[in-house]
């Protein structure tokens, strides 16, 4: 089972007119809300050979927007890739709202005329010789260079844990893939059916879409209240953070952990995921002085660790000390999103070292900004506009209700539409979520935003 709820009926024609009014203001306003774009630049002529590796959302938005605005470059994407999924979905799809095919995409169909494909994933970087290195061997040298590869889902962390085995054994897990989405929609619909024990997990450390782990246990409360079953179950969450700590944000944690005590989620904090027992439905959680607990369960959720792609991690690319070096994650400046130590490379997305930010609405603002600074220093100028952290979760706690949240790389609330309150959750911003941001995301695909 895994069918498309539909939009709840309007019988009143005049709110109709105003929601499909609504609609069209939001589907605009769904890509404004992510932040503004920077003006469109002249043409500029060169003979600049670059290279971006990774065709996710970051590599094929900053694609696009060179290729309009330089005249004469040789553009080459480097990714082995030909299927493009919308990662904001899969927490529909995992939870029965979406199907699958809503978040797949042919890759081919988002690459620009005449951009060059070189359908290998990128194994290594070598940017003392301005070159990259495909899994095949193949040497392609640069004038610049574009690191786009998102990052490393880190299963190999938790013992036992089988992606294979995803939905089966309720073990549910949606960050792996669409068909692990769909799995874990298998999971959580036998789960929710007979109730029981949910346990749901959050690492410490850098995550995409952080909030989704979040959006997760509350529609796992959802679907049990749904079908009869919430008051013969138990839902708690297990999260490395500390105390009374779930998101980074503290307006918004506070508010999740107020909605969480009224649902009766149980929280268990500095309690890490370590191993899986998945045939016998138990996992093992550790704390930092290293005293290991085996909790049963009838759901799990499994939120991997995550870290840069071993590409980047084990190159010269990656911070070399600091809180962003253990990860492997890309050495970036927080506000230009050039290379700290090589001035001909950036970074969009996922795999930034930077404070916050591995969102999809992070790449929208960010996008235009690598782009446009990259073409400043084509021109032989400096980078000359600055990101400011941009991050935004439609963090929906139940079917038909969400909050849109907005911050920056200092943890302030930035919401851009007027009509969302941050912090109030809503129907209009659950129509964000369901029916307009792919629509959004698909014009920042093809750098249309």
């Amino acid at each position: 089972m895994n069918t498309e709820p539909p939009t709840p009926a309007v019988a009143d024609p005049a709110r109709r007119r105003w929601l499909q009014g609504v609609g069209a203001a939001t589907l605009a306003g769904s890509a404004a809300a992510l932040g503004p774009a920077p003006a469109r630049a002249a043409r500029l002529r060169t003979q600049a050979h670059v290279v971006i590796a990774g065709s996710g959302l970051g590599g094929l938005a900053v694609a696009n927007r060179l290729s309009r605005v330089l005249d004469g470059a040789r553009i080459t994407i480097v990714d082995a890739k030909r299927e493009h999924n919308y990662q904001p979905g899969y927490t529909l799809v995992a939870t029965g709202v979406w199907p699958v095919d809503k978040v797949r995409d042919a890759n081919a169909d988002f690459i620009p005329p005449g951009v060059e494909w070189v359908q290998e994933m990128v194994a290594g970087f070598d940017p003392a010789a301005n070159a990259v290195v495909t899994a095949g061997g193949r040497r392609i040298g640069y004038d610049y260079l574009v690191v786009a590869t998102g990052l490393h889902l880190d299963y190999a962390q938790i013992e036992g844990m089988d992606v294979a085995a995803i939905g089966s054994h309720g073990l549910a897990s949606v960050y792996a893939s669409p068909q692990a989405a769909q799995a874990s929609w298998q999971a959580l619909d036998a789960f929710r059916q007979r109730g029981g024990q949910a346990v749901m997990t959050l690492p410490s450390g850098p995550l995409k879409c952080a909030g989704a782990p979040l959006k997760m246990t509350f529609m796992v409360a959802d679907r049990l209240r749904q079908a009869g079953t919430r008051e013969r179950s138990r839902i708690a969450f297990h999260t490395g953070l500390p105390t009374d700590t779930v998101f980074g944000v503290k307006p918004v944690n506070d508010n999740v952990i107020a909605r969480w005590d009224a649902l009766g989620v149980e929280r268990h904090h500095l309690s890490k995921l370590v191993a899986v027992d998945v045939a016998g439905r138990r996992a093992t959680f550790a704390t930092p002085e290293g005293e290991r607990t085996e909790v049963p369960y009838d759901f799990l959720h499994v939120v991997p660790p995550m870290r840069a792609t071993d590409a980047v991690k084990n190159s010269p690319l990656a911070w070399q000390d600091g809180p962003m070096a253990p990860g492997g994650w890309l050495e970036v400046d927080a506000k230009t999103l050039r290379h700290r130590r090589f001035g001909n490379v950036f970074g969009v997305g996922d795999i930034n070292g930077t404070p916050r930010g591995k969102t999809a609405a992070t790449v929208k603002k960010s996008a235009p900004i690598v782009a446009h600074n990259l073409v400043e220093v084509i021109a032989g100028r400096d980078p000359d506009e600055d990101f400011d952290g941009y991050t935004s979760c439609p963090l929906i706690v139940r079917e038909g209700s969400a909050m849109l949240i907005e911050f920056d790389y200092d943890g302030r609330l930035t919401p851009s539409l007027p009509m969302i309150e941050p912090l109030q959750a809503s129907w209009f911003a659950w129509l964000m979520k369901y029916r307009m941001l792919k629509p959004a995301y698909v014009a920042v695909l093809k750098g249309r935003v």
